[in-house]
C-alpha cells in the first residue's frame, strides 16, 4: 500500500466530486477498475490549491493539475491489544423508511424505499462509530469535531445532495486484528468518494 501527500493545483475552490475525479486521474491504468484509494482533504484555499492525504493500493502518478508531493510504501500489520491514536473523517448516517419515495418489491414482498439521513447529535455520532468498530476495536478516548456540510451534484444522474462529515480523533485498542486490517484497507462508513473513511493511525 502507498500513503501519499497530494496537491491539487488551482486558484479556485473545487467541489468534493471534482476532487474525486482528479484523484482518479492519478491512476491512468485503473480507469475502469473499482476504486482502491481513500483520501482526506487536509486543507483547501483559493489560490493555494487543495492538499490531501491519500491511501492507495497502486502508485499514483502526477498529472498536469495534480501533484504527488510525497509518498511512502507500507504494509500494515496489526495485533490484538495494540493501542493506536486515530483520526477519521466520516459520514455518520442512519437509514429510515420514506413512504414518499414509493415502494420496492423483493422476494415477493413489498417494502417502502429507504433514505439515508445524517446523525446530527454528538452522542448518536459516537454510538455510530462504536458500532462501526464493533468487535474489531474498543474506544479508549474520543473527540468529535463537527464540520461544514459538503454539497454535490451528479450531472449525469441529475441528482444533487449533501453529506454532513464529522472528524473523529481518539485512541483505540485492537480486539480483532484481521477484521481491523480489512476495515483499515477498505475504509469506514459511506461517502468515501467525498473524502470520508480514511483511518489514519499512529502509536499511542
Amino acid at each position: 500500500m502507498y500513503l501519499s501527500k497530494v496537491l491539487i493545483e488551482g486558484d479556485k475552490t473545487i467541489s468534493a466530486y471534482q476532487i474525486h475525479q482528479r484523484l482518479w486521474a492519478l491512476f491512468p491504468r485503473q480507469a475502469k477498475a473499482n476504486r482502491d484509494f481513500l483520501f482526506r482533504v487536509e486543507g483547501q484555499q483559493p489560490g493555494l490549491g487543495c492538499e490531501l492525504l491519500m491511501q492507495s493500493a497502486q502508485t499514483p502518478q502526477t498529472t498536469a493539475t495534480t501533484r504527488v508531493l510525497g509518498q511512502k510504501r507500507f504494509e500494515p500489520a496489526f495485533h490484538v491489544g495494540q493501542r493506536l491514536r486515530f483520526r477519521l473523517r466520516a459520514n455518520p448516517i442512519k437509514t429510515i423508511k420514506d413512504p414518499n419515495k414509493g415502494e420496492v418489491e423483493k422476494n415477493g414482498k413489498t417494502f417502502s424505499k429507504t433514505v439515508r439521513v445524517p446523525l446530527i447529535n454528538e452522542e448518536e455520532q459516537q454510538m455510530w462509530l462504536a458500532r462501526k468498530f464493533g468487535e474489531i476495536a474498543s474506544l479508549e478516548s474520543l473527540v468529535v469535531q463537527q464540520e461544514r456540510p459538503l454539497y454535490f451534484r451528479k450531472t449525469k444522474e441529475k441528482r444533487s445532495g449533501k453529506i454532513q462529515p464529522v472528524l473523529f480523533d481518539g485512541v483505540l485498542t485492537i480486539t480483532t486484528a484481521d477484521s481491523f486490517h480489512d476495515a483499515f484497507v477498505n475504509g469506514i462508513g459511506p461517502a468515501k468518494a467525498f473524502g470520508c473513511g480514511l483511518l489514519s493511525l499512529a502509536a499511542a
